[in-house]
């Protein structure tokens, strides 16, 4: 830290105040580097935490952190934030396992106020604290900062709508750093902004407003027309005025960049007392040329060169969104039917080849995932074959569309859900642990697992031709390497059994977690024991009847996981096992929320790993060695 002048001082919010502007601009600069320094080397949301870092100091220099609370809506673009409230020392962890997250945690520290990683919930959140403060007597400032992309989401207009209602004195800040959502005409537009939040504006309006109400007899009429006409005004000035309607006041646009002018307008706003909505224009990547031209290719990054911004070379291998993204592609050629919806996720989830190879048959409709399905059914009623991409954690939020849009009517969508299963990186919020316990009780889904490419080739065309919903779940993870038994055709319900000699233990598992059951057998195979691997490859709607009959030939079973335990395929194929010979074990995510680490080391932790696997069934075996030992002995006497 001796490199930072200015950052080597703070530790902690306070420590902000006494700064002059001269330091303070050395300061935004020095926190600019220590975030390049750090993310280039552990990866993380670099873009839009460089387009932040004017702002985040100048909350932090106009408020009292954390009697007064920011809450920063998703939540990735919080390290300003927490490099200010002490956690500058760990910040060489961020996203890495015992480390710090890359979102905020209220274990973390007193100044993170709300577990975020998901959008749009900034508002609610704050209006939820704002209320519950003040049944206890209490005001402090409340301030959700939320960027243009979350505003997308319902939700965000749900907590304003409500806000608006009950002119509550609440600070929104509208972090616009890529699309002006109710763009405006410049310096007119400021300056009036400006005008509006000083003293003097406010004790004029205040006076104006109750003289022409106490005008004799012609009063209330007097002050509605001039109510119309300020709205005309403002109208011919803001080209766009949802915030207004909604009965927030709007503020804006201001440079987000600008500090001086940041701290001049928030403390100003601090005296107004009604729901105020601050537009400030950012730039992603600000101050790294490269983010600042790429911005999405540095929104979240694996490790750099910070010289040249060159991403570090790593696996080289096809992952499962590749796979995806060539099976969509390939099908879409024969298919016109077919279109494709995701929600702000279009190169995360693979489709932007096809995005532009066929854009009339593309839709992104950002961070509204509830409209994404309901959407598709839509598109499925009209007679076409939707693919709806979304991440596993994501889906979460729309599962009442789900039930009542797809499931209920039987329609033909189809959910490619990746980062399914255990996340790397980015902590609980982004965990895919629940898409299996959420989906599988709903009559009609089929849910799938591929294992390898040809798998992923295999049940997208088996999904286009299904006439049903149906779900293809994968994680963010390499394919498997292909092997003779996975040209098996994808059939309804049906698994494949790894089979090389004899053997009475079985191991049950899908997708990616097949290699860890081929690496258990190798470790096992060197302490002489044998198992047999079974891949269900379908979810639900598999035969319970010829899977019972399957499992009978053995007297261990061990299921792992991709998931959360409780709701999972374990627990159900538990159900089969009507045998007091037989032993049926799960290995997942049993019952907690899971944090961040790379899959290699989550895995581990939940002991799903192959070495965790081979020492769980050897420690098995020797304890039904030990059982009937003693059976027998005891039979004997």
């Amino acid at each position: 830290m001796s490199d930072y002048q200015i950052l080597s001082k703070i530790e902690k919010p306070e420590d902000l105040k006494g700064l002059t502007h001269k330091e303070l601009r050395l300061l935004t600069k020095e926190i600019r580097e220590y975030i390049i320094e750090h993310v280039s080397k552990t990866g993380g949301h670099l873009a839009s935490n460089l387009g932040i870092v004017e702002l985040t100091v100048a909350l932090h220099r106009v408020f009292n952190s954390p009697k007064d609370k920011f809450i920063f809506d998703v939540g990735h673009q919080c390290y300003t934030h927490k490099i200010l409230t002490g956690r500058k020392e760990r910040f060489s962890t961020n996203r890495q396992l015992n480390g710090l997250s890359g979102f905020t945690r209220r274990y973390e520290s007193e100044h993170d106020f709300v577990d975020a990683g998901h959008a749009s919930t900034s508002i609610s959140s704050a209006l939820g604290i704002l209320l519950g403060e003040e049944l206890q007597g209490e005001f402090n400032y409340i301030i959700p900062v939320i960027g243009d992309a979350s505003l997308t989401g319902g939700m965000a207009y749900e907590a304003m709508n409500h806000l608006g209602h009950l002119k509550k004195k609440m600070i929104v800040i509208l972090n616009d750093n890529n699309m002006s959502i109710d763009s405006s005409v410049g310096a007119m537009s400021s300056n009036l902004s400006k005008l509006t939040t000083t003293k003097s504006y406010q004790r004029f309006k205040r006076f104006a407003d109750w003289t022409m109400l106490h005008i004799p007899f012609i009063g209330k009429s007097f002050y509605a027309g001039v109510m119309r006409w300020k709205k005309s005004v403002k109208t011919f000035f803001y080209k766009s005025n949802i915030f207004t309607d909604l009965g927030i006041k709007y503020i804006g646009p201001i440079d987000g960049h600008n500090l001086n002018e940041l701290e001049r307008v928030l403390s100003r706003v601090k005296l107004l007392d009604e729901p105020v909505l601050i537009h400030i224009i950012t730039k992603k990547g600000k101050g790294y040329e490269f983010a600042e031209k790429e911005p999405g290719k540095y929104h979240g990054v694996k490790p750099f060169n910070p010289e040249d911004g060159i991403l570090k070379s790593g696996d080289n291998s096809v992952n499962y969104t590749d796979a995806f993204s060539s099976a969509i592609n390939t099908l879409a050629e024969r298919n016109n039917k077919i279109v494709a919806i995701t929600a702000a996720m279009m190169s995360g989830t693979g489709l932007t080849s096809f995005f532009n190879k066929y854009p009339s048959r593309s839709f992104d409709v950002g961070i509204t995932e509830e409209h994404a399905v309901t959407l598709a059914s839509g598109f499925a009623i009209s007679g076409l074959i939707p693919v709806v991409a979304i991440y596993s954690t994501f889906i979460q939020r729309s599962i009442d569309q789900i039930i009542h849009d797809i499931a209920i009517p039987g329609l033909q969508v189809i959910f490619a859900l990746d980062r399914a299963g255990i996340v790397p990186a980015d902590g609980e919020a982004h965990q895919g642990l629940f898409d299996i316990a959420l989906l599988k009780s709903v009559p009609g889904i089929v849910i799938m697992a591929p294992s390898v490419k040809s798998e992923m080739d295999q049940m997208l065309n088996f999904a286009i031709n299904y006439k049903g919903p149906t779900v293809i779940r994968y994680p963010k993870d390499s394919v498997l390497p292909e092997r003779p038994e996975f040209s098996k055709p994808v059939v309804l319900g049906d698994g494949l059994l790894f089979k090389e000699r004899d053997s009475k233990i079985l191991i049950v598992t899908y997708g990616q977690m097949l290699q860890e059951a081929f690496d258990a057998k190798e470790i096992l195979l060197k302490k002489d024991l044998d198992v047999d691997i079974y891949s269900m490859r379908f979810l639900t709607l598999y035969n319970k009847m010829d899977l019972a009959s399957k499992f009978s030939q053995y007297s261990l079973i061990i299921v792992v996981e991709d998931g959360i335990i409780k709701g999972g395929v374990g627990e159900e194929l538990g159900l089969l096992i009507n045998s007091t010979y037989q032993l049926l074990y799960i290995l997942g995510v049993d019952n907690s929320f899971l944090t961040h680490g790379t899959r290699k080391e989550l895995k581990e932790l939940c002991h799903t790993d192959s070495k965790s696997i081979a020492e769980f069934i050897i420690a098995r075996t020797e304890e039904v060695n030990y059982k009937s030992m003693v059976e027998r002995i005891n039979a004997k006497w």
